[in-house]
This record gives structure tokens, sequence and C-alpha cells, in this order.
């Protein structure tokens, strides 16, 4: 027998002059089988048989995989469809997409492996071997497992070849993902990625673009996760991207988004956001207790301690609207605010259904419960409310608005406290030695014509004597019998004052005083009250295009002492990036370094990332692989597809063809290698 190497020398080599019998049997054989009859028929048959024999393992293999895909047997059919490949390449398109499904649903993290090596070794030849439910199938059961890398880049290779999963498939999946802080970075990515897309379809006037479109439900469960792993700039972000795409904010978006707008200090959109909320009928109050939780907060945040004041009387007595027919109208017509502020004739406006609550969503917002509770369907001031209003206005010296709003409270059993609300303040004031702010309550409160009880009297005699002040207890002693509190009360009452003292060590430990001191132990690590006006003012003038008065704002922070924080910097990010001022940026980083590095500013994943997309689009390839080389020390995980995508979106060609030898300057030449570093570094060919 001659092997075909062999006949291919015997043809073929220079070195075979004369011509063997051999050489022309198979020279006959094959190049005039029309004048062999016999060499013919032989040569047909062996031909034959070997096609018969190559049909029949092949038909065995397909066989083999098709049985174990039928039982379910995924070891069997991955080593079947192993050696099918190996001899005759991919098989059928649906057994393909039937393996992937199977391994898919196998729940086991060593065959999810296999199957996402394959769907990319598959993506690099021939694509068009996948269907979009099978990978969508997968992403799924990746989700599941806890796999978000894997899950994204399955999404992503989807999205590459214009394929969303339906919104009810993506919103599990992404339900899956924003698990983890990883999870949500990517999750938030990919929804970004999808926008963009969704945007270039629209202005195609694509007929599908509407499917493709992220629905309410899936910005819901990303914006939430951002609030649960306090990505405040991240969150921000996606709440005008989702007023871009023109995606309705629901009662649970509205709860959700008032947490990020706290995060970023942007107290003004809160506000107009309260207008609309302060119009929902009674049945949605306990909803929106976050919502006016957040509020207060940011109230608090500003040192505005009327704002909150009137906030509290507000947010109870507004919701009797609900037999107000105007108010039914107002909220039957669309509704819109302005993220940025309402005074721009560019800002963004999210339109939003206050009263649009799906129950039977797989969202669970995980809202706190600090500042605000809802009690028998009202909401009523915590004792941490309590003890803010308490420490701001003492701070400020007005005892007296201070008691006016507690007997309003009181009145309305707008606090935990209750009726006790009164007594309960004047309690916590004596504990922290406070007696002349708790004489002059408990003087506001007797103006009323409602004097306290006797015992709260006897507390502040009590400390009184304590304190060595006889003179101030006598003098309180003698309006206790004025008021009619004297009954039992005789002149040597004030050497039975332990029974007083005793009460006084139970109020120690109530809650309220508890949460007075608290207060006051945090304000001193509290963010300065002047941080937020200023950063309020930065976000405005970004937003508004004007950025030599923000960056003015930021100067005169930086001159007068004020530690700018990260929204800070991240305002002056965008703010410069809208308007492509790219170097800007580099001086920027500056500035953030130096405060990373005298300890007053702890850099997070949403500058850096800020940071390496502006720097990317500039082509600062040094500041690039700098910014990155920050994350690596910080061990924070960074999103190379995405980066990579940026990339090969504006510099896919750059000095591809250069090399260092032919470089003409020092500056080329670092910059070459920074370019290759980076290249190297995002796996890009």
């Amino acid at each position: 027998m001659v092997l075909p190497f062999t006949k291919f020398i015997l043809f073929r080599s220079h070195l075979f002059r004369k011509v063997s019998p051999l050489h022309r049997i198979f020279q006959g054989h094959f190049c005039s089988d029309q004048f062999n009859p016999f060499l013919q028929k032989f040569s047909t048959s062996g031909h034959c048989e070997r096609l018969s024999w190559e049909r029949s393992n092949e038909e065995i293999l397909l066989g083999k995989l098709k049985l174990a895909l039928r039982n379910h047997q995924v070891h069997e059919a991955w080593e079947s469809f192993q050696d099918f490949r190996r001899l005759y390449g991919y098989p059928e398109v649906h057994l393909v997409n039937q393996l992937i499904v199977q391994l898919s649903y196998s729940s086991n993290h060593v065959w999810m492996r296999k199957a996402c090596d394959l769907v990319l070794q598959i993506v690099k030849g021939n694509s068009g071997l996948l269907h979009a439910d099978t990978l969508t199938k997968l992403a799924l059961s990746l989700a599941r497992l806890q796999m978000p890398s894997p899950a994204s880049v399955i999404l992503r290779l989807m999205l590459d070849k214009g394929c969303v999963p339906p919104m009810h498939l993506l919103s599990l999946v992404v339900f899956h993902i924003v698990k983890t802080e990883i999870g949500t970075h990517l999750a938030s990515n990919y929804l970004f990625q999808v926008c963009d897309f969704y945007s270039c379809l629209n202005d195609k006037k694509a007929h599908h673009a509407v499917t493709v479109k992220p629905d309410t439900l899936v910005f819901n469960l990303v914006l939430d996760a951002c609030v649960r792993f306090k990505l405040s700039l991240k969150g921000l972000c996606l709440i005008e991207v989702m007023s871009l795409t023109g995606t309705m904010a629901d009662a649970h978006s509205i709860v959700i988004i008032s947490q990020i707008l706290e995060m970023n200090g942007l107290r003004d959109e809160m506000k107009e956001l309260k207008d609309h909320i302060d119009r929902v009928s009674a049945a949605y109050v306990r909803h929106y207790r976050q919502f006016y939780d957040s509020l207060l907060s940011l109230h608090f945040k500003f040192n505005d301690v009327d704002a909150a004041a009137k906030l509290v009387l507000d947010m109870s007595s507004s919701h009797n609207c609900n037999v107000n027919k105007e108010c039914g109208k107002h909220l039957q017509k669309p509704c819109f605010i302005a993220i940025g502020s309402s005074n721009l004739r560019t800002a963004l406006k999210i339109h939003i259904e206050p009263e649009l609550l799906h129950k039977d969503s797989v969202l669970k917002v995980e809202s706190r419960q600090d500042l605000i509770f809802c009690r028998g369907g009202k909401l009523v001031l915590s004792n941490r409310a309590l003890a803010k209003f308490i420490s701001g206005y003492k701070k400020d010296g007005r005892i007296g608005e201070l008691s006016k709003l507690l007997l309003c409270i009181q009145g309305e059993l707008y606090s935990v406290a209750g009726s006790s609300l009164c007594s309960d303040v004047i309690g916590a004031c004596i504990q922290l030695g406070w007696l002349e702010c708790a004489h002059d309550i408990l003087d506001d409160v007797e103006a009323t014509g409602s004097p306290m009880g006797r015992d709260t009297y006897m507390l502040l005699v009590s400390a009184y004597w304590k304190g060595g002040m006889q003179r101030e207890a006598k003098a309180l002693l003698k309006r206790m019998k004025k008021v009619g509190l004297d009954k039992g009360l005789s002149d040597d009452a004030l050497d039975k004052h332990n029974l007083c003292e005793e009460t006084l060590n139970l109020l120690g430990k109530a809650d309220l005083a508890i949460a007075l001191a608290q207060i006051l132990k945090d304000e001193d690590q509290t963010v300065f009250p002047l941080v937020c006006n200023f950063n309020s003012s930065i976000f405005f003038f970004c937003k508004a295009r004007m950025i030599e008065d923000a960056l003015r704002a930021y100067r005169r922070m930086v001159a007068m002492k004020i530690q700018p924080t990260s929204q800070t910097f991240a305002f002056l990010m965008r703010g410069y990036s809208s308007l492509g001022m790219y170097r800007e940026i580099t001086i920027l980083w500056g500035d953030i370094k130096r405060f990373m590095r005298s300890g007053n500013l702890v850099g997070n994943r949403d500058i850096y990332e800020l940071l390496l997309l502006n720097f990317l689009r500039g082509g600062y390839f040094e500041r690039v692989m700098e910014v990155i080389s920050h994350m690596t020390d910080h061990n924070m995980f960074t999103d190379k597809w995405m980066y990579k995508s940026e990339f090969l979106r504006l510099h896919k060609n750059l000095y591809r063809s250069l090399k260092a030898s032919n470089t003409r300057t020092e500056a080329q030449s670092k910059r070459l290698e920074h370019v290759q570093e980076f290249r190297k570094w995002a796996g890009i060919d």
C-alpha cells in the first residue's frame, strides 16, 4: 500500500527522472483512468469505501451526541461533541445550541465555564451557530450561580451582534447580577451600553428600537443596587440616562432616586420632587416614608433646621388632599422633574408616575429607618430626628422656636414619643446638663396654659440641687405652687429629692437622651455644611456649562480650607468632559492625588472609572496607566471590556504598525510604550 504523501513524492519530485513501473501504474490511475477499466474500477471502489467509512464514523459520533443530549447526560454529550469537532468541525446548529443549553442547566460552575469558553470560541469563528435565546439562557444561568463577569460577557457578545434579551428575561439576569458590588458595576456599565444602542436605533427610526429599550424594572434593579453599595455617581449617571431614553419612573423609582440624590447632596432636585409627592393620596404615605427621610436628612446636612421643621409639618398634613379633586387631576397629568435644575433650558427631565406601584415586582427596596417611621398610617419622627432638631435649635440659640415645633409635633402625635414628647425632650436636656434649655422649654409649654406634669418639674429641681443651684430650685418650687402642683409638697420637700435622683438615673438610659448624645458625638465627624452648598453650586454650574464659575467656586472652597469631597471632583470632571476639556482633567487629577496623599480624600471606584474614561477619550495613556496602577494597588475591580470597547471606538488603529525604532521623538516613543502597555492590559491583539 502506498501512502498519499508517497504518491505526491513520486509524482512531483524532480529527483525521479526515470519513470518506474509503479509510477506508471499510479500515473495511469491518477491521469488515465478512462483508458484502464480495471484501475478505474479499483480506484472507485476504494474511494467509496473510504467515504463510506468516514460517513459511518461521522454518523456514529452524531448518534452518540444526540443520544447523550436526549438523555441529559452532560459529560457524555461533551465528550462526543469534542470528538466530533476534532474530526469534522462543529455539528448541526441545533445540536450546538442544545449542548450549550444543557450545560447551562447543569448548575455546575465547571460546566458553565466550559459553556462560556465554547461560546467565545464559536464567536471568533462563526457566530451564526448561536441562537439569541441560547445565549440568554446561558447568561441567566451564570447570573443565578453568582458568576457576574461571565454573565456580562455573554450579554455584551449579544449586544455586539445587535441583540438584547427580552426585558422580562433581562430583568431576571440583572436581578441576580446586582447582588454583589462587582456585579452592580458590570450591570450598570452594560445598561449604559444598551441605552447607547437604543439611542442609535431610535435616531435611525428603526422599527425594532422599542424592543431593546430598557424598562423601568431593569433601571430600578440597578439603581437600587447603586444605593445598596453606595455608588452615588454611577447612580446619578443612570438617572440621567433614564431621562435620555424616556423611561418612566414609577413609585419605586422615585424612592430610589431620592436616595441617590441624597447621597450626592442634590437638595434642589429633591424639593422639586416633593411638590409631586405631597399630592399623592394617603394610601401611599407608607411607601414614601423613605423619600421624606432622605429629604429631611439633606436639610440637616445643609444645616437648614427651618426647612427641616417645615417638612415635618408638611409631610403628613399634605396627604389629606386625596379628597381634593385638583390633586387628583394633577396626578392624572404627565409629571416631569428636572435633573440638574429646572432653571436650565437644557435640563434633562424625567417622567414620573408617583402613584404607579407594581406590587408583584421582583424588586424589594431596602429602605433604612433613620429619621422617620410610619406608625398607624402616619409619618412620625424618630428619636434621632428629634435629637437633630434639639441640637440644631440650641446651636442657633432659638429655643423658643424649638418649643413651638415640639408643641405642634406633640399635638399631632408626629413623633415616636407621642404625648410625652415635651417631657422627654426636657429630660434629655437635663441629662446632658442643658438646664437653662430645659427651663426655657418648660416655661414655653407653661405659657400655652398646659403646664407639664409634676415629675418633669421635680426632675429639673433635682438637677438644680445636684448642681448647687439652690436659688433656681427654690424659684421653680414656688412656680409649682402657682400652677397647682404643690399638693403634698412641703418646705422641706427639697430634702426628699432622692426619689427624683433615682428617676434621673433611669432617664440616663432613655432613648432620646442616648440619641442626643450620639448626635453631638457624630457632629464632629460629619461633612461641614458649607461643603454641601459648594457642591450644589458646582453641580449647577457644570450642568449649565458655566465651567469658569464652577472652577471659581472650587478655588474659593480650597482657599477657605473646606475639604472637597468625591462629589466635588466628580461634578467638575463631568463638567470638563461635557466640553471636551480633557487636559483640564489631568490638572484636576493632580489635585485629587494631593488630597489623597494628605489623607483628606479617599479615592473610590466611581472617581477612578470617570478618570479612566476621560483620559482614554483624551488620549492621555500615561495617565490611564497611572490610574489603573492606583486601582490595582487598592484591589479595585476594573471592567476591562468597557475600557477596551472605548479604546477600539476611538483609537483602534493608533500606533498599530509603528515600531519603537521608527518613533521620531522621545515623547512619541513614551506614548507608544503606554499605548502598547494598555493594549496588553486590556487584551487587545
